[in-house]
């Protein structure tokens, strides 16, 4: 019950944000409350503050330190690292090949410079602790406690598509007009490799985070947004979508394989290890 209240606070407050900045922002979605104000990024901090807020209550401060020093956790092999900032983007490559394999044409490639993305996803990192304290520190090791591993990471992946529904239907959203059911199949994917990685690096939310950075700013290697508008329900998409979709799951089928007797219940804080 205390994991399904987290998630519907933290809809609600998110939710709530989103909401009214869309009301108010001044026109072109600017300002105070638009698409990058205080309000609209106070919403996507709120699984982490959520998060935060039942720890304290039901762990107190020492509960709110242990999992915030999961953020500290660097110690983990090179290896790692390397797979949190080339994962995504070697999906999006070979999504690219496939789209040549299929058509006989590349498809249109992003044009930000090599260091630059490094850079994105390098100061970008410390800002997903956001999403990644609520969604992999405080809800993953809980909802594995149920559904195991790999089912929680397929879960979470549900709940985090979810949370972004809003952005699908505000206007200027950045993911307006695209198809959230083709969105909902990769994240779903996408949470799989996360919960990998955190299982693989001891609970470590600064590489969870790092990826998460990674998918963010690598996501314009090769565009998948499609021109004009699909309805969210809607299964439309592009070819290059359709494959990161696909190979994503190439990914995530192993390593949900892999995670089969994995457990994670002893990582909601250091001091469990």
């Amino acid at each position: 019950m205390r994991l399904l209240a987290y998630f519907a606070s933290t809809f609600f407050v998110t939710w709530s944000l989103w909401l009214l900045a869309s009301r108010l922002a001044a026109p072109g979605n600017t300002g105070f409350f638009g698409g990058q104000g205080p309000v609209f990024l106070l919403g996507v901090f709120a699984p982490a503050i959520v998060a935060l807020a039942f720890t304290a209550r039901a762990e107190g401060r020492v509960g709110v330190a242990q999992l915030l020093a999961r953020i500290g956790h660097w110690r983990v092999s090179a290896r790692w690292y390397v797979f949190a900032i080339v994962y995504f983007a070697v999906i999006k490559l070979s999504a690219a090949v496939v789209h040549r394999l299929l058509t006989g044409e590349w498809p249109l490639f992003g044009t930000t410079p090599a260091v630059i993305l490094l850079l994105g996803i390098a100061f970008s990192t410390l800002a997903q602790a956001g999403e990644e304290v609520g969604w992999r520190g405080y809800a993953l090791p809980r909802l594995s406690a149920y559904l195991g591993l790999g089912g929680a990471s397929l879960a979470l992946g549900v709940v985090w598509a979810a949370w972004h529904i809003p952005l699908f239907v505000l206007p200027d959203s950045g993911s307006t007009g695209q198809s959230f059911l083709v969105y909902l199949l990769h994240v779903m994917a996408l949470s799989v490799a996360v919960a990998y990685l955190y299982w693989k690096t001891d609970g470590s939310l600064l590489l969870v985070m790092l990826l998460h950075s990674a998918v963010n700013n690598t996501t314009g290697i090769v565009p998948t947004a499609v021109g004009g508008t699909i309805a969210p329900v809607a299964f439309g998409g592009s070819l290059v979508a359709w494959a990161t979709v696909a190979i994503s799951w190439v990914v995530a089928v192993p390593l949900l394989f892999q995670m089969r007797k994995a457990d994670i219940s002893a990582m909601r804080t250091p001091a469990s290890r």
